[in-house]
């Protein structure tokens, strides 16, 4: 076996992984980086974040053309050449893979491929492609090895017809019929895509609301549009059993007592995630886990060895890709003899439907149950001139102020582009600004960004192109 040695480790190449890895390299210290695939990337770029936004975008041309009509402009009925759409989406992936690839090059950080296990407390194992192993000595490691979808295990196992969220972003064909199992950001995502490209899809949630969880105030503003591109949406409703057969998946659906059987050519299960660390060694590095398999870290993102830091996915809830990214540079900086810790008071996540939705900060129903008091001032798009002229005005901006401080401590956006619009809340909530704060920045016209001008306004008292109640 081979051997090799590093100041620092890091286990998983995905946004925190990498994001660690090149911050650690930038303060000086010796990298080494461990991962499956031939570039850093992981689960978001190479079968999440990245190749679903790409579907997304194609879906959304599809949209658009067809609510052209409404203004005007029609086009002939869209063809969808499917073996391109797919070749475009993996180029997209490689490119942004093989970008990362070069920037480890140029770190000079060591990129070792293959599975890497904690042998014990300094050092890893990583079995590499043809059988070879190497085994690496570390002065301090990054766990990063993300997680992957959970599959019931009264469900049949993975198959061509039977997919999660990766297995369906490979595009393997448009199905006529589409189960979706969950009605998370992954299940309603992906019914946005399958739904444009042609599916009949059906979407089943557990609880009582699409996206649960999310201010209800968001959700009913997706719905209406979701509900009329889906086959069906069907809330309270518990997949039952499955079975594959020769030319379907066979469901049975259970609802307020009452079961019903359906056929479909393929079906999504998007229930959940769980963390990648059954299987790394981590007991044998002396880190403990939580009883759901996650490990325990603190503001610094070390763990219960001193030595061995922990982000992402494998910390637990929000699983998303920034925040990952931020815990890595956090680890990198303490290793590297910094201050710094993980302490955000707002990590936005933003839902890539049609219309996003978007959140950071505490949600309403979150500020009540800590106690605080607020009043929440809301702007509907429909009073937005920038809404008005690309015929989209459904959509909401929503702000949670504390009552007695006028702070801002959560805003929401459901509408055209909310994602890119969420960053001013994260930048309010993080520098404690007030709505009066906001209401004084001059927002450029017409423009989407003015909606949190106006909500802003609206908590004062005085929106100018909204009247709310007295």
């Amino acid at each position: 076996m081979q051997e090799s040695r590093t100041q620092v480790l890091v286990l998983g190449g995905g946004p925190g992984g990498y994001a660690a890895a090149f911050a650690a390299a930038d303060h000086g210290l010796s990298v080494t980086l461990v991962d499956g695939a031939e570039n850093p990337g992981g689960v978001c770029l190479y079968e999440g974040c990245i190749p679903s936004k790409a579907l997304l975008h194609a879906a959304g041309v599809l949209r658009e053309a067809e609510d052209a009509a409404r203004i005007g402009i029609s086009f002939a009925a869209p063809t969808v050449d499917i073996d391109r759409l797919r070749t475009w989406k993996r180029g997209v992936v490689d490119r942004l893979t093989r970008g990362l690839g070069t920037l480890t090059r140029q770190r000079k950080i060591t990129y070792v491929q293959g599975r890497g296990a904690f042998l014990d407390s300094g050092s890893v194992k990583v079995e590499m492609q043809g059988g070879t192993e190497q085994r690496i000595y570390f002065e301090q490691a990054i766990v990063a090895t993300g997680s992957q979808a959970f599959f019931p295990p009264n469900f049949p196992r993975k198959s061509e017809r039977i997919m999660d969220a990766g297995g369906a972003l490979e595009l393997p064909d448009v199905p006529t019929r589409l189960l979706v199992v969950g009605g998370g950001y992954i299940g309603t995502e992906m019914a946005t895509i399958y739904s444009a490209l042609g599916s009949k899809v059906t979407l089943v949630e557990l609880t009582p609301t699409l996206l649960p969880g999310m201010d209800p105030d968001l959700v009913k503003v997706l719905a209406p549009r979701l509900q009329k591109s889906v086959e069906g949406i069907l809330l309270e409703t518990r997949v039952a059993s499955m079975e594959e057969t020769k030319n379907a998946v066979r469901v049975r659906l259970e609802r307020a007592g009452q079961t019903t059987e359906a056929e479909f050519d393929r079906v999504l299960v998007s229930v959940g995630r769980v963390p990648n660390t059954g299987s790394i060694g981590l007991d044998k590095a002396g880190v403990t886990l939580t009883e759901r398999g996650f490990v325990k870290v603190d503001e610094e993102r070390r763990t219960s060895n001193r030595a061995i830091f922990a982000i992402g996915d494998v910390t637990g809830a929000p699983m998303l890709a920034h925040k990952a990214s931020r815990e890595g540079k956090v680890a990198a900086n303490v290793i590297a003899g910094r201050t710094d810790r993980y302490m955000p008071l707002a990590v936005p996540a933003v839902v890539y439907t049609d219309p996003e939705l978007a959140w950071a900060g505490l949600t309403e129903a979150e500020a009540k149950a800590q106690g605080r008091s607020v009043k929440v001032s809301t702007f509907p798009w429909s009073a937005s001139g920038r809404a008005m002229t690309i015929d989209r005005p459904e959509g909401v901006t929503k702000l949670v102020v504390d009552e007695r401080t006028g702070e801002v401590l959560g805003m929401g956006i459901a509408g055209h582009g909310a994602g890119d619009l969420i960053a001013e809340g994260v930048l309010a909530v993080e520098m404690q600004a007030t709505a009066g704060d906001i209401g004084l920045m001059i927002h450029p016209h017409p423009t989407f960004a003015e909606t949190i001008l106006e909500a802003a306004e609206a908590a004062e008292g005085h929106a100018t192109h909204f009247l709310g109640r007295r």
